[in-house]
């Protein structure tokens, strides 16, 4: 399929007024037999001619920070959802906006689009083991975690989270092998005691000392 089949798929924009409390969303995710031709790749006439392992080495030297992104347990279903993000920024002032990405083939988006809301949680520097458990595919990635509801979505937000932001769903683009999922902001907070991890070339970093 390729990107005009998939957008017309994957792209749906849902209301832009205030979610107080959320409204169930009207987007719908991609099923496996409308994503592309090879799970979690994108379709061939979108594939440039560039090394993917070149492309990796290159772009890690972009340092980053670390999120989990989560999203409340349904009411008749199982527990909430989250998966570690490097890929999350800030979008839009006016409105509010954040975007984060994930793969195609990702087994948590379904969870986070049918809620409709998820929370953004910008891990610490101290933060490491947890993100690797939110990374793993299959585990229940919030036994032991300490967590409590955000306040307008109810996704988890991770204590000793360096910073949290509230969202609704806002509109979600087709973007090669991954989705950009973008987010209304509806309430955010800080600590302000830690420092971000961040994660370089591959592999977990923090802020030098002053």
């Amino acid at each position: 399929m390729g990107h005009a089949g998939a957008a017309a798929a994957a792209v749906r924009y849902l209301g832009h007024g205030p979610v107080k409390p959320p409204a169930r969303p009207r987007l719908r995710c991609v099923p496996a037999d409308e994503r592309a031709p090879e799970a979690g790749r994108a379709p061939e006439d979108e594939r440039a001619p560039v090394d993917p392992a070149e492309f990796r080495r290159v772009l890690g030297n972009f340092a980053s920070g670390v999120t989990v992104v989560t999203a409340p347990a349904p009411r008749d279903g199982p527990g909430p959802a989250g998966f570690a993000c490097q890929s999350f920024a800030s979008l839009s002032l006016d409105p509010p906006l954040v975007c984060f990405m994930v793969g195609r083939a990702s087994t948590t988006w379904p969870r986070i689009a049918r809620a409709g809301v998820f929370c953004v949680n910008v891990l610490g520097a101290g933060q490491d083991e947890l993100c690797r458990a939110f990374a793993v595919s299959g585990a229940d990635k919030f036994a032991g975690v300490a967590h409590d509801p955000a306040p307008v979505s109810g996704a988890p937000r991770l204590a000793g989270a360096v910073a949290w932001i509230d969202c609704a769903v806002h509109a979600v683009h087709t973007g090669g092998d991954h989705l950009i999922v973008v987010g209304r902001v509806t309430a955010l907070g800080t600590d302000g005691t830690d420092r971000p991890l961040l994660f370089h070339r591959g592999r977990f970093a923090r802020l030098a000392d002053d």
